[in-house]
């Protein structure tokens, strides 16, 4: 049981600190179910939250952040993988890497990954499906898709939101 309260309240900090580096960079965080309800209310530099896609099991699935940005052209869904302890949560990447090609419908996505739990060779695993765009159909072969670590996030934001 502490090991899985654990795990939660780090991925918490991770999905912390996307908000508070996405925050510090000028985008209004929201519910994404109270954005669609009201789109007119907000401006247009936007960190959505809790954003629905369907998996391609046909079930109903959730990705952490939206971030919308007319000023930098970009609308990249954010995925948050945590691992702090040695588990089966790395063995879920070939579902995220294909729930990315086939499911979600963005042409843009990251995939923050973090932690010294995962197994060896499954962060290398997914980036080199990414680079090599394994199990793509022709169609899905033009998404533009990041794996980063908090440290790269932390870089890719500094230099993409230059103020």
């Amino acid at each position: 049981m502490q090991k899985g309260v654990n795990s939660n309240i780090t991925g918490n900090q991770l999905e912390k600190a996307v908000k508070t580096v996405l925050t510090g960079k000028g985008f209004e965080l929201i519910r994404y179910r109270e954005w669609v309800k009201n789109k007119e209310k907000y401006g247009e530099e936007l960190l959505l939250e809790n954003v629905p896609f369907t998996t391609v099991y046909e079930h109903k699935g959730n990705t952490e952040f939206l971030l919308l940005s007319q000023k930098y052209n970009l609308k990249i869904r954010i995925e948050c993988k945590w691992q702090q302890v040695a588990g089966s949560v790395d063995e879920k990447l070939p579902y995220l890497y294909l729930n990315i090609i086939e499911a979600m419908p963005e042409k843009s996505i990251m995939v923050l990954i973090d932690g010294a739990g995962w197994k060896p060779g499954s962060i290398t695993w997914l980036k080199k499906a990414v680079r090599q765009k394994m199990y793509t159909a022709e169609n899905n072969k033009e998404k533009d898709i990041f794996v980063f670590n908090l440290t790269e996030f932390f870089t890719w934001a500094n230099k993409t939101f230059i103020r």
